[in-house]
């Protein structure tokens, strides 16, 4: 009986150990994969947009910064059309500015004040 309370409580020390580690290694684990799951900074150079660039397909016009395809130049949408005000010109081209002041349009006459000198 001897030999066989001994494997008992070598037992009984053995198992909460166990589980002690098993615990700890889950822990630091499961913070391992949170950090790998979480979102990273883009990076500082151009190579993400000089990828999606040479990736996309545009048999027309591809527009530079929305990387939309559309028939002309000046039928590019604004990356930001809540906060963008978009201004065509006579040449085929446009501009998106930030809205300005309280009226409709604001940001558009003074693009055109701008082109005549006047701003």
């Amino acid at each position: 009986m001897g030999l066989i309370n001994y494997l008992t409580a070598l037992l009984l020390f053995l198992l909460p150990v166990t589980a002690q580690f098993q615990f700890f290694e889950h822990m630091f684990n499961g913070q391992q994969q949170q950090q790998a799951s979480q979102p990273q900074n883009a990076g500082s150079d151009s190579a993400w947009y000089q990828q999606h660039y040479e990736a996309a397909h545009c048999d027309k016009y591809l527009c530079p910064h929305t990387l939309s395809c559309v028939h002309f130049a000046h039928h590019c949408p604004c990356a930001f059309p809540a906060v963008e005000d978009k201004v065509e010109f006579g040449d085929g081209s446009m501009v998106c500015v930030s809205k300005g002041g309280w009226a409709a349009g604001e940001a558009g006459r003074k693009v055109e004040l701008a082109r005549k000198g006047v701003l």
